[in-house]
């Protein structure tokens, strides 16, 4: 399967509106810090919230996937650590399946966001400064974005945050990069989310991703390069 690269469309080089996006998105990561919302993230803070969380979805179901959504699209929108605790707590307050779903929303229309404003404020400076040195990494990634972005969403070694920024500094068309997030994160939420059903046994994040599931990940992500190495070897496209 061949992925054609497709140049986006140009951005905006007004200066008033990439400060203006830069401050805000600023304004939202010092307020995450400010008011120490990360501890609502964090493990301790899940279990702690457990009971009142589970009471209001009950009493509120379609309000909670609301909130569950645009909540995960914030933190990944952001690049806010958190991503982890958000999807034990879909697991735990949906179901697998259904905390899986609404997870695979909220995690793939904020990842989009966060590709977007790299793109916005960031991809023009790169490609002035490194363009020469970028161009043959730009052409490579753009011919087979769809198997690199799988394998670096499905191997949990690579940062969630720091592939959508460096995505969106390649030139790597947006559709692919909404299919390989979507699809490519689905094994690593469902694993998580079916964990969030067993909150109260969870002590740390490290009892669930353990070697072995970090290792049937890499084997996954390894598969999504078999369509380039074929390539390579053949010299045929895919």
């Amino acid at each position: 399967m061949t992925i054609s690269a497709e140049s986006p469309p140009s951005t905006p080089h007004g200066g008033l509106g990439k400060l203006l996006l830069g401050l805000l998105v600023g304004l939202g990561v010092t307020a995450f810090f400010y008011f120490d919302l990360g501890h609502y993230l964090s493990l301790d803070g899940l279990k702690a919230n457990r009971d009142h969380l589970l009471a209001f979805t009950d009493a509120n179901y379609p309000t909670a996937v609301i909130l569950f959504v645009l909540a995960y699209c914030t933190v990944v929108g952001l690049s806010l650590p958190g991503g982890a605790i958000m999807t034990l707590a879909g697991g735990f307050l949906f179901g697998s399946l259904l905390g899986t779903l609404y997870v695979n929303v909220g995690a793939t229309v904020g990842a989009t966001l966060a590709f977007l404003v790299a793109r916005y404020l960031l991809r023009d400076w790169v490609e002035q400064k490194f363009g020469s040195r970028l161009g043959p990494i730009q052409e490579g990634f753009a011919q087979n974005a769809f198997s690199y972005l799988m394998t670096l969403r499905l191997i949990p070694l690579f940062p969630f945050f720091l592939v959508n920024m460096v995505s969106g500094l390649t030139r790597v068309n947006i559709g692919t990069y909404v299919a390989a997030t979507s699809l490519g994160i689905i094994p690593g939420s469902f694993v998580f989310a079916y964990a969030g059903r067993q909150l109260g046994t969870i002590n740390s994040l490290k009892e669930i991703a353990s070697p072995n599931v970090l290792m049937a990940f890499t084997l996954l992500g390894l598969l999504a390069l078999v369509p380039i190495l074929y390539k390579k070897l053949t010299g045929k496209s895919t």
